[in-house]
């Protein structure tokens, strides 16, 4: 993939929050989704006590084989030095340097990303999901699996049975927890870039398998671990 630089990565935390906030004004939170024919699901770790970040890239076909079950197209894996020590609502200064050298190492580029982490459900709206978006210039979606920041109500009891998380005094809407499979604590979604809040939860529930976690995300995190 051809990216353009948006940034310098080397920040003090100080310049890390004032970029941010500029960000966070480019990011589209209406639909420009193109056709999907493939989506990739992005995971992003640490290793040797985090001295090491490792990033997962998963493409898979669309639309799945059938219910739940889809072919993988691609993967890729990367490690590189950690950038940045760990900093609270900082995480994609973090984590995001190397999520795109691994999008680098696609000959496949995705028409759709949902990444493990944040989109515009971030203090300053501007989670991992965003910011990758906006480097990838693709729709976004992030799927984290707790709340960083917002109100919300219990969802019901259903899969897909979802509940609006809100935030500050006016009650902005910034994503939804879903109730992604029966019996279990609820996801976080919220768009990263690109994509309105009804059109990533819609695509979120399209691609939930048997477990809790959509199946992109999923299988992302399974290369990264490499558990079978």
């Amino acid at each position: 993939m051809s990216l353009t630089p948006l940034h310098d990565w080397h920040l003090a935390p100080r310049e890390a929050i004032a970029l941010q906030r500029r960000l966070a004004g480019r990011v589209e939170r209406d639909d420009r989704l193109d056709a999907v024919c493939h989506i990739a699901g992005v995971d992003i770790g640490f290793e040797q006590k985090g001295a090491i970040t490792r990033a997962a890239v998963v493409v898979l076909a669309w639309p799945p084989r059938s219910p739940g079950v889809f072919d993988v197209v691609e993967e890729a894996l990367y490690r590189e030095p950690t950038r940045m020590p760990y900093i609270p609502g900082l995480l994609s200064f973090r984590e995001v340097p190397a999520a795109l050298a691994a999008f680098d190492r696609l000959s496949v580029t995705p028409d759709l990303v949902m990444v493990d982490g944040q989109g515009i459900a971030h203090p300053r709206r501007l989670g991992v999901a965003s910011h990758l978006g906006l480097w990838l210039d693709l729709p976004t979606i992030g799927v984290a699996k707790s709340r960083l920041c917002g109100r919300h109500g219990e969802p019901g009891p259903a899969r897909g049975d979802w509940t609006p998380l809100v935030d500050g005094p006016d009650d902005e809407v910034i994503g939804a927890v879903l109730r992604s499979r029966v019996g279990v604590k609820p996801l976080f979604v919220s768009p990263g870039h690109r994509l309105s809040l009804a059109t990533a939860l819609a695509w979120v529930v399209a691609c939930l398998g048997r477990t809790k976690l959509p199946e992109p995300t999923r299988l992302a995190d399974r290369l990264a671990s490499r558990r079978s």
